[in-house]
């Protein structure tokens, strides 16, 4: 294994925004903010989602290569409608960096689902975009099985976000 997983830190702003930045320049569809609009987005409002990713109930994992790199992360918060579930968000990796022979996502979900059974969740729920086969299929392999249920995405109403969900308990 060529990288280590680490937890994003009160003071990791900078190396957040750099990340962030990359994740929406490599795959826009897969979240729900702009490049243009994070790129314009302040040292404060950076400093509060570290903060944001730091509160008892979520987690912010990264993966960390030799040199010291920030090449994936992954997150989980609590779901807002659904008690003892989690979300997970936040989920890349760097091209490089992808695929089973790294092992980065593989290790990235072993250590969030190993911190939300701790917790006691009894579900994880993930959203994936309609046009991200690579992805739905990671989270098929790992367990996770669409749940029928979707919303427009929130970038372009038109296109559809795909629950999933895996069972914890």
């Amino acid at each position: 294994m060529d990288h280590r997983i680490e937890r994003i830190g009160r003071e990791d702003w900078q190396r957040l925004r750099k990340v962030r930045l990359a994740q929406l320049l490599d795959t826009p569809l897969a979240f729900g903010e702009t490049h243009e609009y994070a790129s314009h987005q302040g040292e404060g409002n950076w400093r509060a989602r570290c903060n944001w990713v730091n509160e008892p109930d979520k987690l912010g994992l990264v993966a960390v290569d030799a040199t010291g790199e920030w090449v994936a992360t992954m997150l989980s918060v609590p779901n807002r409608e659904q008690p003892g579930a989690l979300d997970l968000i936040g989920v890349w990796v760097d091209p490089a960096h992808r695929g089973r022979g790294h092992g980065v996502a593989d290790a990235l979900l072993d250590a969030v689902l190993a911190w939300a059974r701790v917790r006691g969740a009894g579900r994880m729920l993930l959203g994936v975009h309609e046009a991200n086969p690579r992805a739905a299929a990671f989270y098929l392999r790992r367990g996770f099985a669409h749940t029928g249920g979707s919303t427009p995405y929130v970038l372009d109403p038109s296109a559809r976000i795909l629950e999933m969900a895996l069972p914890l308990d």
